[in-house]
């Protein structure tokens, strides 16, 4: 990829204000044993390479006032809360020295692999990229990490990548970080599944048998008093008894017929 630079004399918080209001990026270009020198870049070029994965892990050719140089993207400042790139940083490389750069890092096989096929596992990129150390012109633009062999009971760590041919992975000590974790799902899940398998089961009982289970509480329920008759075939079941009725009042003597 290619950037055009050009050199600037000003320098001071109020000269680059007035180069980002010019629609230019103050800048600086350093490394290699040379002298630092202070560069601006159009803005809107600068701004839309900086979306790119590629220009933050790769070689560039950078064009300084028609003289071209090989550099590496080191740094850049951002507006806080506008679309505004405010200062760059370049690193010229030189091809017999080894540069360390951070590269992001590719996942890939994850949705064949028996951890999310056999187990419903959740993959979780703990890591997103790396540091690494090599010679330029062995510099990745990104390394893969093949997780289509990953299981529910593995962790892929640093120390289990494998980066290309002439770079190796930066570690501190004897650190080895985890890339990847796996999550099971969770046990109320596992254990709420029975639950709504007979539920479901029971919904889909035919008739009678559904029938025979409502009978079976009436059934072990105790009877209250005296268990009531029978109905008579094809009437209607009898009434309650009804509740006996008042004593009678004493019957007095009829009066005796008056003689004529």
């Amino acid at each position: 990829m290619k950037v055009v630079a050009n050199k600037r004399t000003a320098q001071g918080t109020g000269a680059s204000r007035r180069l980002r209001q010019l629609g230019k990026v103050p800048g600086i270009l350093y490394g290699a044993g040379a002298e630092p020198v202070r560069i601006e870049v159009d803005h809107n070029p600068l701004f839309h390479a900086l979306r790119r994965e590629k220009f933050h892990a790769s070689i560039l050719d950078l064009d300084l006032d028609g003289k071209s140089e090989r550099v590496l993207l080191r740094d850049f400042q951002m507006h806080p809360y506008r679309s505004i790139v405010l200062h760059v940083d370049f690193q010229r490389v030189a091809e017999d020295q080894p540069i360390h750069m951070r590269v992001p890092l590719h996942f890939v096989g994850a949705e064949n692999s028996p951890a999310v096929k056999l187990s419903a596992a959740i993959i979780g990129h703990v890591l997103s990229e790396i540091e690494i150390s090599c010679l330029p012109r062995d510099l990745p633009e990104f390394i893969d990490v093949d997780l289509s062999g990953l299981t529910a009971q593995q962790t892929v760590h640093v120390s289990d990548l494998k980066p290309p041919t002439g770079v190796s992975l930066v570690r501190r000590g004897k650190d080895d970080p985890v890339v990847v974790s796996v999550t099971l799902p969770s046990v109320q899940a596992e254990e709420a599944a029975p639950v709504e398998e007979a539920a479901a089961a029971a919904a889909a009982a035919p008739p009678a048998v559904a029938a025979a289970g409502a009978k079976a509480p009436a059934a072990a329920a105790p009877a209250a008093g005296k268990a009531a008759a029978p109905p008579a075939a094809g009437g209607k079941a009898a009434a309650p008894a009804a509740k006996p009725a008042a004593a009678a009042a004493p019957v007095g003597k009829a009066p005796a017929a008056k003689k004529k």
